[in-house]
């Protein structure tokens, strides 16, 4: 039997784009098109997608607002974002906002496969069980996706999480970049060069930052390690 065609959307006012992507996609996936940033968000709320390929220049809105928007009405569809900027700044406010993954233009529709191949995968993997876990002042509750230090909650984002998640069930061992990205994308490289340092930062600025001392330890050349009490 014949798996299902993974639904896309594809959010772009570019019609040359969308209209060559409909051409060479159209056997292999079932694909809807949006011209706007909110055309794109009325079709997200109405239909249900795989992933949503997002341009950042549209005609109304950016598309870093589109992102935010999508996350806040409880979009947890995965959002690759396609522009022809690639500065890391830029990455990070994508990432920030809840993009899972980027492509720069022009790409190769080689390579947008092998992402779109990465988020099938992801998508029909078994979850990892909820984990809930205690290490010091730290508890997380992988049913509710919640963390709290020293009684203080604090708000992550799926990817952040899941980093911290990977990092406390192996407190005080080195993980590295390749396991992290296994554990949190289901894929052994990550979706673009320093995708797991970014998200690192954007870790750090949350659950490290404002506490004295630091749990989230730089292995160079190796990867990182969640520091245990007293260590």
């Amino acid at each position: 039997m014949d798996r299902p065609k993974m639904k896309l959307l594809l959010i772009d006012d570019d019609k040359g784009i969308t209209r060559a992507l409909k051409e060479t996609l159209r056997a292999e996936y079932e694909v809807m098109f949006a011209h706007t940033g909110f055309n794109g968000l009325q079709l997200a709320d109405d239909e249900d997608f795989d992933c949503i390929l997002l341009d950042l220049g549209l005609p109304d809105i950016t598309g870093l607002r589109v992102c935010e928007l999508l996350r806040s009405r409880g979009c947890n569809v995965p959002i690759l974002i396609l522009s022809a900027e690639s500065q890391v700044l830029n990455k990070i406010k994508l990432l920030d906002a809840g993009a899972d993954d980027y492509l720069t233009k022009p790409f190769s529709l080689g390579e947008l496969k092998a992402r779109l191949r990465v988020i099938e995968r992801h998508n029909q993997k078994p979850k990892n069980p909820a984990v809930q876990l205690t290490i010091g002042e730290v508890s997380i509750d992988g049913s509710r996706r919640e963390v709290s230090r020293a009684g203080q909650q604090i708000d992550l984002r799926g990817k952040e999480y899941s980093i911290l998640e990977c990092l406390m069930q192996n407190s005080g061992k080195i993980v590295t970049r390749s396991s992290l990205g296994e554990y949190a994308w289901s894929q052994l490289d990550s979706p673009w060069a320093n995708t797991i340092d970014v998200h690192i930062k954007l870790l750090r600025d949350k659950f490290d930052r404002p506490f004295d001392k630091k749990l989230i330890k730089t292995i160079h050349g190796f990867g990182y390690r969640y520091e245990v009490a007293g260590k």
